[in-house]
């Protein structure tokens, strides 16, 4: 609930605080029609990445991280296929780029060059300092050895094409 709540905050906050500092820092930005439209294509172009990225590390948590009767989004399975075999965070990769995403679509100048980045941070603050410390409780040893054998996250195109290709539902 926590988390929901902080993602809502980053968005809408970040989209109010973004346009309220356009006003101030880029005067005239909301009537240039060219900024608008290219920042939109990329906002569309990151946006339906994050949905691709989400939806196949989702369902292949949904697949491979759930032994027995256990709730909805939650696992009990450390997941290693896919893109997982590759770095441990491959779903917060994607979701790293929701802000940046947002902040294209909506076109304020101030939320891509300011306030999307520092949500980024913070996001990579929370994976360090929270999901990792839950990964290890959940997982134990198992976790401490994929956390030594792969990256936070994996750029190479190897990689890369496994985060982006698709994962059948679930049946």
């Amino acid at each position: 609930m926590i988390r929901m709540f902080m993602w809502i905050l980053m968005l809408f906050g970040g989209a109010a605080f973004g346009l309220y500092l356009d006003n101030i820092l880029f005067d005239n930005i909301h009537t240039n029609i060219l900024f608008h439209v290219i920042s939109f294509l990329i906002g569309v172009i990151l946006f339906s990445l994050v949905i691709r990225i989400s939806k196949n590390t989702g369902r292949t948590l949904a697949k491979y991280g759930r032994n027995g009767n256990v709730k909805r989004m939650e696992t009990n399975v450390l997941v290693r296929q896919g893109a997982y075999k590759y770095m441990r965070h491959p779903m917060h990769l994607g979701l790293l780029f929701f802000p940046l995403s947002i902040a294209f679509l909506i076109g304020s100048p101030s939320f891509i060059l300011i306030i999307a980045p520092v949500e980024m941070i913070l996001m990579l603050i929370l994976i360090k300092y929270f999901e990792e410390r839950e990964a290890i409780k959940k997982f134990g040893e198992e976790y401490l050895d994929y956390k030594k054998q792969l990256p936070w996250f994996c750029l190479k195109l190897t990689c890369l094409k496994e985060l982006l290709k698709e994962v059948p539902p679930k049946l």
